[in-house]
């Protein structure tokens, strides 16, 4: 991600999160020495995104989102893969990450990447109020 994308990342936030993150609070995350954030672009337009914190061999994700009408056609797994890859090659010893409970697809998604069901954050999301299931994937 680049100064270029924080306009078209933070309306893909918008889109798919009720609580998106501000185009400030992403531009934050450029002069972040933990920080790797992804673009996925089709052809110049940008279509999703992804982001983790990388600290001391642990992977923690902000956020993997895809625009509605690119979902189900590998992106998101693309976008995950490729920060699972950074972390295994920067010596990771596992990746987490917090999840809506009723996410199914996305909980499928890191089920098939080989995240397991660590445990559970209560009331963690708003808007509505919802659990977040704690998965991690241990290399």
């Amino acid at each position: 991600m680049a100064e270029e994308h924080i306009l078209a990342v933070a309306r893909v936030e918008r889109e798919c999160f009720a609580s998106p993150w501000t185009a400030d609070g992403l531009r934050a995350e450029l002069v972040s020495d933990t920080a790797v954030f992804l673009v996925a672009l089709l052809n110049g337009i940008l279509i999703g995104y992804g982001g983790m914190h990388f600290v001391c061999g642990e992977g923690y994700f902000d956020n993997i989102a895809v625009l509605p009408e690119f979902r189900r056609q590998g992106i998101g797994r693309a976008i995950v893969q490729a920060l699972l890859d950074f972390a295994r090659q920067h010596g990771g010893a596992f990746v987490s990450l917090e999840v809506r409970e009723s996410n199914s697809g996305a909980f499928a998604l890191y089920r098939m990447l080989g995240f397991r069901r660590v445990g559970r954050r209560r009331n963690f999301y708003t808007k509505p109020s919802e659990d977040a299931l704690i998965l991690t994937k241990r290399f």
